[in-house]
């Protein structure tokens, strides 16, 4: 919302200046955008009449003129012009010798040969419009040759821009923001008494309203012999030029210029161009489908059924709180009778329509927020007394045809004061409260200490009782609102030894580990779905940002992957990257979000460098990687088939005997799809599994040295190392304190179909030395058990 500050200070005049007028304002909730003069600072510019025009003797574009400055002068001055609309006779804006324009210093010169003694100008060349030059300045006969033309024109002005809120539609008209300024300033309150206007004709067309709901209350005027051509005075131009509004014809600048003052849309139709019947011309209803409208805009409309329309018993004329039709629209030669609508649209009607049809327009603007209703017939009588100003004619009575039932309903709200001080957290008393209630212009009653308040028409966006406060806080201000110290006692909360893992210490873990971190949009390609997660059925957004972003993501190595294929393409040779973030799993029909951890190598196991042979990254690298993230608890792998890993080199991660996760080698399939060109490592586990740990069982050092025994078993293929190092752990004796595997060997001095596992076995006792014949025991008991479970044959 533009406005000119002069133009708010003939409602009310607070004795502040325009920059805290502007702080106050916003530091009330209604942002202050912007505050710009309204013309750049210039002097020595005037009001000139031109008394004759002749051609240059050297130059056919250009003109001498004679010009008259008043008392500036004491003769009448020659100045050169080349504005096509120069003219004896007609009032304009000169700028004399030594004026300091905006980048431009007039002086005396010679032009082709003839003298010019000042410059005749354009709104452009005084930096009051954007645009090209479109000929010199052209004023009202009445204006006086001489004044100073910052001050003809009031060029000491500033223009607002206000960035209002949707609840604060009522700041969307003069009236509004003069009611707001005077409140939030403590300042006398001046609104132009709207009085109706007085009826010379008896002359009223008929309206119909089939559709109540979305309008129930609808005023129109009927006005015969005006004269559309006329010129609407200077000052009401000026106000709609800082508003943002550029001149029409002198009906719609009128119409233009209520709607800035009250905040009510209205709209003019010919009169002339409007069919009747009988005891019907005007109705306002639904579309019919196959009926069609071109508006104002150009716009050539195919009406849908939803749509709320202005018609007379032929055709559509304007579609309702948007924009009026060309057809029937004001002609500034044409038209010598107009027909003035004023109505209220309600909201949900009007709200989402002119997006869905790609612009907008100030009337929708306000109607899809909510207007004041009680303004409706006021603004058409402020309308009809400044038509018949400027353009004469003769006014027929006002129709008004109303549905009470479906106007919005005002109901009192309880204010308690004891709740207004709890919730600003400082003592008001009610002679406060009630004062700045009166200052908001709401209607209240106090019943103890109580206050019973009907919000006012223009303030539909107050309900409930926390809405009063909140404008008690704005009046009040909020920088007078206290801050107080909050109060909390602070105890020391029991945290479990065995949940110390944080997702920051997952994160700083990989990190630490050559890995970086990554985050990538939670909506992914359906088929991203499909190749690293086989899943058919995905969490399938119902407005996607984008068409390749349709579908929630229940695994983070799509997006991994194209993080990959991001940087290979950049000639990125290593990559180690990892996620955490949250995936949408869809299981029986329910659906659950759950966070992940994701990593992805690719490339090099380490660095190039001169002291390590170079390899590529395997899947045992990615394995240590993983069991230091669930440190110190005991991770297990064991073989599973995942639909985005190698059937053969892949794995699932298991703690104690929860499934925690995967880890495997991209499959080739996907590798190839993907264009990369060497083996990808890549992993997910759910961080839960991560949380909690095992605390480790301290144990006393040996004194006695330990003892190391060797021995190798030749066993079937199928037998897994796993198993095996299960069955030792659990049957070996006490003194075996730790076993590892350190050779595996399957080749021709072996039979088909087995292999050979050697391990190392370390034996150590706290209190003493070991015998020979314990350690044998052990180790016997151990090659024993292993024959018996898994047929596993001692080698020599």
């Amino acid at each position: 919302m533009r406005f000119s500050e002069n133009w708010l200070r003939t409602f009310v005049d607070p004795s502040c200046s325009s920059d805290e007028l502007a702080h106050t304002l916003t530091m009330a909730g209604l942002e202050v955008e912007s505050v710009v003069p309204v013309a750049p600072n210039f002097q020595q510019v005037v009001v000139a009449e031109v008394m004759r025009v002749q051609k240059h003797p050297n130059a056919d574009r250009l003109n001498v003129c004679e010009v008259n400055v008043g008392e500036h002068a004491s003769e009448f001055l020659w100045i050169v012009c080349g504005a096509n609309n120069v003219r004896p006779g007609m009032k304009t804006v000169c700028a004399l010798i030594g004026a300091q324009l905006p980048g431009l210093t007039i002086r005396r010169g010679s032009i082709r040969g003839v003298e010019s003694l000042g410059m005749l100008c354009s709104f452009a060349e005084l930096g009051l419009s954007d645009g090209a030059a479109e000929g010199i300045i052209d004023l009202p006969c009445e204006a006086p040759v001489g004044r100073n033309f910052r001050q003809y024109y009031a060029l000491d002005d500033r223009v607002f821009t206000l960035k209002l809120t949707p609840n604060r539609a009522d700041c969307l008209g003069m009236y509004g923001i003069a009611r707001e300024v005077a409140a939030i300033t403590a300042s006398p309150l001046t609104l132009m008494p709207l009085s109706p206007a007085q009826s010379q004709i008896s002359d009223t067309l008929p309206v119909q309203i089939e559709a109540p709901d979305a309008c129930p209350l609808y005023c129109g005027r009927v006005i015969t012999g005006i004269a559309s051509d006329r010129q609407i005075p200077s000052w009401m131009e000026q106000r709609l030029q800082r508003s943002g509004l550029r001149k029409v014809n002198a009906v719609v600048d009128i119409v233009n210029y209520v709607l800035l003052e009250t905040g009510q849309p209205m709209h003019a139709f010919d009169l002339d161009k409007i069919s009747r019947i009988d005891q019907q011309a005007i109705s306002v209803r639904y579309a019919k489908t196959g009926e069609h409208l071109q508006l104002l805009n150009g716009t050539d409309l195919q009406l849908d059924s939803n749509m709320l329309i202005i018609a007379d018993h032929k055709q559509p004329l304007a579609l309702a709180g948007i924009m009026g039709g060309s057809e029937s629209g004001v002609n500034q030669l044409q038209t010598k009778a107009i027909f003035l609508e004023s109505a209220f649209f309600s909201p949900a009607a009007i709200s989402g329509k002119s997006f869905g049809l790609g612009f907008t327009s100030d009337a929708a603007h306000r109607f899809e927020r909510g207007v004041d209703f009680s303004l409706t017939r006021a603004a058409i009588e402020r309308a009809t007394t400044l038509v018949l100003e400027v353009c004469g004619g003769e006014a027929g009575p006002v129709n008004e045809v109303r549905h009470d039932a479906f106007l919005p309903q005002r109901c009192s709200v309880c204010v308690r004061l004891k709740r207004i001080n709890r919730v600003l957290g400082m003592q008001l008393g009610m002679n406060d409260v009630a004062e700045y209630f009166g200052r908001l212009g709401f209607d209240f009653s106090v019943e103890g200490d109580s206050f019973s308040i009907t919000p006012p028409a223009f303030r539909f966006d107050l309900a409930i009782e926390e809405d009063f406060i909140e404008e008690i806080a704005r009046i009040h201000g909020y920088d007078r609102i206290p801050a107080s110290v909050p109060k909390a006692s602070l105890e020391m909360l029991p945290e479990p030894e065995t949940q110390s893992v944080s997702i920051k210490r997952l994160c700083q873990i990989l990190a630490a580990r050559d890995y970086q971190e990554v985050i990538n949009y939670a909506f992914v390609e359906e088929g991203w779905e499909v190749d690293f997660a086989g899943s058919h059925e995905s969490v399938r957004l119902k407005n996607p940002i984008a068409s390749h972003m349709s579908v929630m993501r229940s695994s983070l190595l799509g997006g991994l992957v194209s993080n990959l294929q991001f940087n290979f393409n950049r000639k990125q040779n290593r990559v180690r990257i990892f996620e955490i973030g949250r995936c949408f799993v869809v299981n029986s029909s329910e659906e659950r979000e759950v966070e992940n951890i994701a990593g992805l190598c690719f490339g090099s196991a380490l660095p190039e460098q001169w002291a390590v042979k170079s390899r590529e990254i395997d899947f045992f690298d990615v394995k240590a990687d993983i069991e230091s993230l669930f440190a110190p608890n005991k991770v297990l792998f064991e073989p599973g088939i995942h639909p985005a890993m190698h059937p053969g080199k892949s794995a699932r991660i298991l703690v104690g005997e929860k499934f925690a996760g995967w880890l495997g080698e991209l499959h080739p399939r996907l590798s190839a799809k993907y264009h990369l060109p060497s083996a990808v490592v890549l992993f997910e586990i759910r961080t839960a599994s991560t949380v909690t740990h095992t605390l480790p069982i301290m144990r006393a050092l040996s004194k006695f040295p330990p003892v190391r025994r060797d021995i190798a078993f030749e066993v079937d293929t199928q037998v897994t190392l796993q198993t095996m190092l299960d069955a030792i752990l659990t049957c070996k004796a006490d003194i075996v304190v730790e076993v590892a595997l350190f050779d595996l060997y399957s080749g021709e001095k072996l039979m088909p179909g087995k292999k050979s596992l050697a391990f190392r076995l370390l034996l150590q006792d706290i209190d003493k030395t070991l015998t020979d014949q314990e350690i044998d025991r052990a180790v016997n008991d151990l090659i024993g058990m292993l024959a018996h479970q898994f047929g596993a044959v001692l080698r020599s």
